[in-house]
């Protein structure tokens, strides 16, 4: 009896010895939930995803100032979890008509094009900047919407979605010498920023080439040309003004950039998180609107600043002559594109 009292009060004494380790244990096991847990909640706070756009325009132009907005909502919107890492003034030597490729190529995730040389890929992205047809920021932004579904289309057969659209200022002429008439015309040795452009200022007699941005700036410099078709906003951004004195503003179109990503790279995004990467591109292209309500007399304030002589009106005679050449690219981009396409662009031709 004696040695069972005793054999019980040994099992008794080592429960109590084991009992603080089980405790240990179990407080652990705890510890490490709540670590976990915590870890969880900060990860979105850490970049996940890091994207890498490009656009061929300086960062103070219309374009760069939508792709800085752009990242930075991206990152707030999602916590820190989508970073993007944004190259300007042709940095990786991407111009806009090889950006396509270059985001199907993977060595972008994507990036902001100027429309106008995507047309190389499908005819619908020379909308904007046909000749004459848009002539109001309004009319500008009906035109585009109604043609969104048709740019989504077409970037969708490159592997691409549509982020956000960019409506840049209205299309002038910067020139080394002032263009007071028609004649005036036929001593321009000017780049354009599309093929349409080009043979419309061929059509009056200059000799006109399309070119990516950065080439048309050296050639000014090397004194190859003595004019480029941009906007004051392209011109301003690249201070033009060093070698090409006037700006006659022709208003030959209000075109636009397009903003988009690797639809691969988005789809891989939790739901969650590519509702507030589209969210952050329809917040930068209502901010790109408004920023154009005022962008032309900044950009007018600056090129004065900086000697710049501004033929605002543009001379009667210089428009009548590049309007001769503005219908046959619109009647042949129209052969090109769907009903509904050429359509728009009979709707914005009656809004004159």
């Amino acid at each position: 009896m004696t040695e069972q009292i005793s054999a019980a009060k040994r099992r008794r004494a080592a429960g109590l010895r084991r009992m603080p380790w089980l405790a240990l244990r179990k407080f652990l096991a705890l510890a490490l939930v709540a670590v976990g847990a915590i870890l969880h909640d900060a990860a979105p706070s850490s970049a996940q995803v890091a994207w890498r756009f490009a656009t061929e325009y300086p960062q103070s132009n219309i374009s760069g100032v939508g792709l800085t907005t752009f990242a930075r909502l991206v990152s707030l919107r999602t916590k820190g979890s989508v970073t993007i890492a944004n190259t300007f003034d042709d940095q990786l030597k991407i111009g806009s008509a090889k950006m396509l490729q270059a985001v199907e190529d993977r060595r972008i995730t994507g990036g902001d094009a100027f429309a106008g040389p995507l047309e190389a890929s499908d005819a619908i992205f020379g909308l904007a900047s046909l000749p004459f047809a848009v002539q109001s920021v309004d009319v500008a932004k009906a035109a585009n919407g109604r043609a969104r579904p048709l740019y989504e289309w077409a970037l969708a057969q490159r592997g691409l979605r549509l982020l956000y659209i960019t409506i840049w200022p209205s299309t002038g002429l910067w020139s080394s010498r002032p263009i007071v008439g028609a004649d005036d015309l036929r001593t321009l040795a000017v780049r354009t920023y599309d093929n349409n452009s080009a043979e419309v200022l061929r059509s009056t007699g200059a000799t006109a080439e399309y070119l990516p941005f950065n080439e048309a700036v050296a050639k000014v410099k090397n004194h190859q040309l003595n004019a480029i078709l941009t906007s004051g906003d392209g011109g301003a951004g690249r201070k033009l003004w060093d070698d090409l004195e006037y700006f006659t503003p022709i208003n030959y179109a209000i075109p636009i950039s397009i903003a988009f990503v690797s639809a691969e790279a988005f789809e891989a995004l939790p739901k969650q998180v590519q509702d507030e990467v589209l969210q952050a591109a329809a917040e930068t292209e209502a901010s790109q609107f408004e920023l154009l309500a005022t962008r032309t007399a900044e950009n007018y304030a600056r090129m004065r600043e900086n000697g710049v002589t501004i033929a605002d009106p543009a001379p009667a005679p210089v428009i009548a002559a590049l309007k001769k050449g503005a219908e046959t690219p619109i009647a042949q981009w129209k052969t090109k594109v769907p009903a509904e396409a050429a359509g728009i662009i009979d709707w914005a031709l009656r809004q004159k």
